[in-house]
């Protein structure tokens, strides 16, 4: 039954953050986060480790995130789980415990496709955030995706571009193992570049045509040219790393922008929204910003924590789903890979 107030449960696991929280309607009442820090050891997410910890996190996560609430579990209107795309094992089992706790409430149960949730991430009501109106552009960048989607409503997505190989978040991460930096990298390679010389080293941009794009040819170019380098003077990396991750940013986020201009002139919207992990970077905030000035875009940032994968962006999903009475049935299975 709606009533003015609708409390959704949402739970993400994705990959490899357990994540809960609970809804009043629009608004976030708590958003519980529990990342692993056993892949940093590995360089990297490892699938079957990933699995584990959310069976170990996403009961006391989820316990947390209702008592933050200040919420009893009877109380709640449905629960909304992550159905895809990510992670199999992960996902699995977000998707058990999402089914048998809506089954053991008897209440509904609401399927979300995270990328979707990365995008509306923009309309939970919270005052630190303004919301894109529709159509709007929005760009996701994550460590799976790249993605230039045209959004008309809140159902009606249509992808435009997206990556024919590597995502964004992965070719920062990989660049950043290249040098070093330990796992999760993407974010020191952004903590160095604010620091280095963007122009130190050129590296090549790829030439894909329309609004797709590829990272892998740039992963490569940055593997020889740090090889080289460090072939000739042993100490490279370490005399020059502010340098060498301020050159790759630029890169990276020229390619970006170059896209995203290309996706404005094609369609005449000037309403650009992000999200996904990457949309954390201070450098391509600060493009965006920079474009509101001398192309009169509108750009809109979601707030730093719903951002990275987390359970609110899911629960906004949940709730305007709820208020179409788009509920999913008891035999819905998890999907690794998920169009959008």
């Amino acid at each position: 039954m709606k009533s003015q107030e609708n409390f959704i449960l949402a739970i993400e696991s994705s990959c490899d953050d357990t994540s809960a929280a609970v809804l009043r309607n629009d608004k976030v009442l708590s958003n519980v986060v529990a990342t692993q820090a056993i892949h940093q050891q590995y360089g990297g997410v490892v699938p079957e480790l990933a699995s584990r910890a959310h069976q170990q996190n996403i009961v006391p996560v989820v316990h947390q995130a209702l008592a933050k609430a200040n919420i009893d579990k009877n109380q709640l209107s449905a629960i909304a789980f992550t159905r895809g795309p990510g992670l199999m094992g992960s996902l699995l089992v977000g998707t058990s415990f999402a089914k048998s706790l809506a089954l053991g409430l008897d209440i509904p149960l609401i399927e979300v496709h995270h990328m979707q949730a990365h995008i509306l991430a923009h309309f939970i009501n919270d005052e630190k955030q303004s919301q894109p109106s529709f159509p709007f552009l929005a760009m996701t960048l994550s460590g799976g995706h790249t993605q230039i989607v045209q959004v008309n409503n809140y159902f009606d997505l249509q992808i435009l571009g997206q990556t024919l190989d590597d995502a964004v978040g992965e070719a920062f991460d990989k660049s950043a193992k290249l040098l070093g930096l330990p796992y999760p990298g993407g974010p020191l390679i952004d903590k160095y570049a604010q620091e280095g010389n963007a122009q130190a080293f050129i590296f090549p941009k790829p030439k894909v045509e329309g609004l797709n794009f590829s990272f892998s040819g740039l992963k490569t170019s940055i593997l020889y040219f740090v090889q080289k380098s460090v072939k000739k003077n042993p100490k490279f990396i370490e005399e020059n790393l502010k340098d060498i991750c301020a050159s790759i940013q630029f890169t990276i986020l020229e390619i970006l922008m170059q896209k995203l201009k290309l996706a404005v002139n094609q369609t005449g919207i000037k309403e650009i929204a992000i999200g996904g992990g990457v949309a954390a970077n201070s450098g391509i905030r600060f493009r965006l910003k920079e474009a509101e000035k001398t192309l009169g875009w509108h750009t809109y940032i979601p707030k730093f924590e719903y951002c990275t994968d987390n359970a609110a962006m899911i629960g906004i999903v949940g709730y305007l789903k709820f208020l179409e009475d788009d509920f999913a049935e008891q035999n819905i299975t998890a999907k690794a890979r998920y169009s959008l």
